[in-house]
């Protein structure tokens, strides 16, 4: 009897069998990954080395095959797919002793672009005591330097410190290109005080 209360349905519909029958003129389609990228770099890509260099690092089982899409050559919007956002780990220092928080760390993490994650096994230590930080950034816009806090009417900054960044301009803070393909610089033609703060 238990046996036939199981199998009882209560919607019959349910019950009911779909045949499905296969399409003759239906071809069936490999499925595989693709991915675009751009680089963030002023010179000039040498094409046939970037394939090599960048098949040497994933070691695709099946191989793997990059095409120069050149500029703009793709039907689709590129504004639609925006190359623009980056994670980067990023190194709080100087937090006043007691203020350490997850709210404190999101906080700062959304000040800086998209909070992503944080480790604080760094934290307490005599040499290396900072919290890390993983954030989404903007390349076009210029990397932040230091954060003002309060607390109980009392103001300090904490700085912060980006880990492995790519070409950068310390000149403006932004990512793609240095101080020496610096365009104001190089219209004015005369030296520009560099903005300061510590990147790494």
């Amino acid at each position: 009897m238990e046996n036939e209360l199981a199998q009882l349905t209560i919607n019959e519909e349910e019950e009911d069998v779909i045949q499905i029958q296969e399409n003759p003129g239906t071809e069936r389609t490999e499925e595989f990954l693709q991915m675009v990228g751009c680089f963030l770099i002023a010179s000039i890509i040498h094409f046939p080395a970037m394939k090599s260099t960048m098949a040497n690092l994933w070691h695709p089982v099946r191989g793997v095959r990059i095409r120069d899409l050149g500029e703009k050559r793709w039907e689709e919007d590129p504004m639609q797919v925006p190359l623009v956002l980056t994670p980067f780990w990023v190194q709080i220092h100087e937090v006043p002793i007691g203020l350490f928080s997850e709210n404190l760390v999101a906080n700062l993490g959304n000040f800086l672009g998209n909070f992503m994650e944080y480790d604080g096994s760094n934290l307490g230590k005599e040499n290396r005591n900072f919290m890390s930080i993983r954030v989404q950034v903007d390349i076009r816009r210029p990397l932040k330097r230091k954060k003002l806090l309060e607390y109980k009417g009392r103001k300090s900054y904490v700085r912060f410190k980006y880990e492995r960044l790519t070409l950068f301009c310390f000149y403006c803070g932004k990512l793609g290109h240095n101080d020496s393909f610096y365009e104001a610089k190089m219209l004015i033609g005369v030296e520009i005080a560099e903005m300061g703060g510590t990147y790494q």
